[in-house]
This record gives structure tokens, sequence and C-alpha cells, in this order.
């Protein structure tokens, strides 16, 4: 239903010409043509501006988005392989679980590939954002389309670092010291809510969806050319020391990232909670790239093996 798309691939194992042709009759001027199976993947990725990869098996109860790594990581690193091979200049949504290890796998094998642009590649961390003005709102009033609550760190647990205190409109009376806490376990939390809600079914998926959706609408209106284009993203940065990667604002624009922006100023608690999680993300980032280095000769032979997932390529603005 945007505006800004006018072709949408979509890429998965299996079953999606006939997701494609049910999306196909909905009320758009955007075309959409469904592909499936391996053999398909380049077709479904050539020309594409925008790649959004969500690919992978979904988290089950007492599952941390790290048990999930082995799975992952050999998916995300087939799909940006054949993404560098078809697409080279495509902005990179990533999606897949961690974030905090994908997006690192796929800058080594855009780097290897010799493709790499780092205001390219993102880790979709907006559901926390999203988080974060739903539950604030929900507690201390206000509509959360209007909220601004910077959230920085990375995806998983601990290094979700809400910077309540920076709020706007900031709510009348401020967060007390356990409002605080409590708002920031919930925002970090988030994920496994959902996850223990659908009791094995799944994990959050319509949420997802729709942080998925509005990031990839914010990355369409700069490449499309709006200026002043503020989203937060989990992108290369020199912000926080040992972190190569780092969740924070950004500017939006025509290249990708045009601006990574600063933290501002951080509470005493978000100032603790900013030095307790950086070891975490520090290693989480670590086992990303450290897989791709020792994965990356069986890439080059083989660069769609471990494709089998979903992905989603929006190659819009007149491609």
């Amino acid at each position: 239903m945007n505006p800004l798309i006018s072709d949408l691939a979509l890429y998965d194992i299996a079953n999606t010409p006939g997701v494609a042709a049910d999306l196909s009759h909905t009320n758009t001027t955007c075309s959409v043509k469904g592909y499936a199976g391996e053999e398909q993947l380049a077709d479904a990725l050539k020309g594409c501006d925008l790649v959004i990869i969500p690919a992978g098996v979904p988290r089950k109860p007492g599952m941390t988005r790290d048990d999930l790594f082995k799975i992952n990581a050999g998916i995300v690193a087939g799909l940006t392989q054949a993404c560098a091979e078809n697409c080279p200049k495509a902005m990179i949504n990533m999606i897949s679980n961690p974030v905090n290890s994908t997006v690192p796998i796929a800058a080594e094998v855009l780097k290897d590939a010799g493709v790499y642009d780092p205001r390219r590649l993102m880790g979709v961390t907006h559901l926390d954002v999203m988080r974060a003005r739903t539950f604030v709102s929900r507690s201390k009033g206000g509509d959360p389309n209007t909220i601004d609550i910077p959230v920085v760190g990375g995806h998983a647990g601990v290094t979700i670092l809400p910077l309540l205190s920076q709020t706007r409109p900031f709510p009348k009376g401020g967060f007390t010291a356990e409002e605080a806490r409590a708002l920031t376990h919930r925002i970090q939390n988030g994920g496994t809510e959902v996850v223990d809600a659908k009791a094995g079914a799944g994990s959050a998926t319509l949420s997802m969806a729709a942080a998925a959706a509005e990031f990839a609408h914010s990355c369409l209106r700069g490449l499309n050319g709006e200026r002043n284009v503020l989203e937060h993203a989990f992108v290369e940065s020199r912000l926080v020391p040992g972190c190569a990667f780092f969740a924070s604002k950004v500017r939006l624009g025509r290249v990708g990232v045009e601006k990574v922006l600063g933290l501002g100023k951080l509470s005493d608690a978000e100032a603790a909670g900013l030095k307790a999680l950086t070891p975490e993300l520090s290693a989480s980032i670590r086992k990303g790239f450290d897989f791709a280095r020792a994965s990356i000769p069986a890439l080059t032979s083989s660069s769609t093996a471990n494709a089998g997932s979903r992905l989603a390529a929006a190659p819009g603005l007149g491609a």
C-alpha cells in the first residue's frame, strides 16, 4: 500500500507465488511478484533499491535471541551474499535475530564481496521504539504517535536502553525511579512477553511487521529525497568504545544513513545502563564477526546454500 514502492518482489523457499497473487489484488499501483526456491533468488533481488530480511526461525518459550544464532546466522550470510551479487547498491534492512550479531555478519559478507557501504546496512530496532512509545503512553498518557523516545544500544534484553529522560513531550510529573525501572524492564523484555503469551506458537509477528513497514517507509522517504528523516537503527558507529555497531538515532537520506546522531545527556540510571550493556553487546558483535569470517570461504563457493528463509525485496523508486 506504500505509494513509494513501484515493484515488490517476495522471496521464500516455497509458496511465495500464492502470497504474491493474494497481495496483488489489493488497491495499489505497486507491481507484486513472488519467487520461490533458491534458483529464483537472484531474479527476486536484481534491481532492488531496498531489501528487507526477516528470515529465520522464531523464538520459542525459554529461548533467547542468542539461541537462534546458529540457525539464523547461516541464513543471513547466504541471503546477504545473494544481495552482494545481485543488488550490491541496495539498502538492507536486517530484521533477522539476533540483530546484534546478524548485522555484523552481513557487514563482513559485503566487505568480502567488495560492496560494503555502512550507510546502507541497518539493523531494524524500530519495534523497541514502538514499544517504548506505547508503554509510556499507557503509563503516563499521551498519543504514542506523537511521543519521541530514543532507544539505543542493541536489540536484545539489557542491550536495549530506552532513554526515558529524553522523552518528548516530557510527561507531567516525569518518571519516578521505580516507574523508570519498570518501563525499562518491560521495553527490554517486550519480545519475551509476546513469546510467552503465544505459548510456543511463535514470537512477535504483527507488531514486528508494523515496525518493519514504518521503518522501510522512512528509508524510502530518504531515498526519494525527503529531508531530515529521523529514525533509530543498529548501524556501524563510533559512539561507544568497544562496540563497532550501536543502535541510535540516525538521519536518513538518498545514500541511506547520512548521519549517526549522538546520545544526548543521560540520566545517572541510563549512564549505568549503558555501561552495563556494553560488554554483552560487544560480545554479540564479535560473535557475528567470528561466524562470518569462518564461513566466508564456504559462502564464496555456494552463495545461496543457506537461503532457506523469508526475504521481502521492495525495489521502489521506479526500479
